[in-house]
């Protein structure tokens, strides 16, 4: 039995893709390596439904600095509650590992989601990116392992930092079970009145952010003919960029054609399933975890032919420049128009989604983990 400790500030506080991502590896690991030791460190716990779990599970200890420690803790104070806890092997979630840590001998893996401040600097603080920027390169550079989610990831690491290829494995993503399952006619019934939604609608998923592109995704819409739009339901939280889209939205005549809605998470899966077409133009991501949960729905995909967007779907994807509101309308008119395209891609996009699997992936992980524990 092994003590295996985590950056666990993204399970307990973000409810997006870092937080997504870490709750579903630690769900996974959990289910098909219950005979380690899992120790989850984080500055502060938020109880919500999704992070419930890592709460009453007797799987998990979660530590939380005293009041007194909490400044700086998660970068400085907290590696010497790793080695208190005799810690085998800490594992950075979130492109994070403690400062001080090499020195203790304690083996360390770092996740590494994206470098995409590096791309697009301008759509990030000035002194957000100089803190990214020594936080990621620091445990790129100190951990013994790092786990890119993405080859495109791979790829900007060794270009940023120089990190040779033989210290960086690729290991995909998976997503939550509930995506895996189908969801009866009644739920789906359900999610549609209580939202007052239409039957049948395009879905968007994604924080409201200008890389994300649902600007472009307007201008899109718009160029579509009048009897092949569908309603964009979207769920994401956003406020400035959120205003930009409606006011071009209202510009250009379809302010009636966007839906924002606020599902509780355990709502999603149904509301993937009842779309007609899945739409991700986004023009970086480090994996695209949304992709992933429309493959897994059975619903066609339309994403982005650049950055790490081409691995997430896969055959199952259609794949425009998002700079082309022509190509994404082109794109969305086949998607809903040529039933044997359609039928083709949800096909190729459900198979395809198969090596994303808790247990596939997991082994994947555990595989890398042996590589440093004696």
């Amino acid at each position: 039995m092994h003590r295996i400790g985590y950056d666990s500030k993204r399970i307990f506080n973000n409810f997006t893709g870092l937080g997504n991502y870490s709750r579903t590896l630690l769900r996974n690991l959990t289910s098909f390596h219950p005979d380690e030791e899992y120790f989850l460190y984080t500055p502060k716990v938020s109880r919500t439904p999704q992070t419930q779990f890592f709460l009453d599970s007797p799987m998990f200890t979660v530590r939380t600095p005293t009041k007194s420690r909490r400044l700086l803790w998660r970068s400085w104070r907290q590696t010497a509650d790793l080695v208190k806890d005799k810690i085998d092997l800490f594992h950075g979630l979130s492109h994070e590992i403690p400062y001080g840590l090499p020195k203790t001998g304690i083996p360390t893996i770092v996740t590494i989601h994206d470098l995409i401040f590096r791309h697009y600097p301008e759509q990030y603080k000035w002194l957000d990116c100089k803190i990214y920027d020594r936080k990621f390169r620091y445990a790129c550079e100190n951990s013994d392992l790092i786990i890119a989610i993405s080859e495109s990831t791979k790829r900007d690491i060794m270009q940023f930092y120089g990190i040779p290829e033989e210290k960086i494995i690729v290991i995909y993503q998976s997503c939550h079970e509930g995506f895996m399952l189908e969801k009866p006619a009644s739920a789906r019934a359900a999610v549609l009145e209580k939202y007052s939604l239409p039957k049948e609608f395009m879905l968007y998923v994604g924080s409201l952010i200008e890389r994300k592109n649902l600007l472009g995704l307007v201008e899109a819409i718009a160029a579509l003919p009048q009897n092949t739009r569908l309603p964009l339901v979207v769920v994401g939280q956003g406020n400035e960029y959120k205003r930009r889209v409606q006011q071009r939205a209202k510009e250009l005549g379809v302010l009636d054609q966007l839906i924002f809605i606020k599902p509780a998470f355990s709502e999603l899966p149904a509301l993937y399933q009842q779309a007609q077409l899945f739409v991700y133009p986004s023009y970086a991501e480090g994996f695209g975890i949304p992709i992933l949960e429309a493959l897994f729905s059975r619903v066609p995909v339309l994403t982005s032919n650049i950055s790490s967007l081409p691995e997430a779907a896969g055959p199952g994807g259609y794949l425009v420049d998002p700079g082309s509101a022509e190509e994404m309308a082109e794109g969305m008119i086949a998607l809903l128009t040529d039933e044997n395209l359609r039928k083709k891609k949800i096909e190729a996009g459900f198979q395809y989604a198969q090596q994303f699997t808790g247990g596939f992936l997991t082994e994947q992980l555990v595989s890398t983990y042996k590589r440093l524990l004696v």
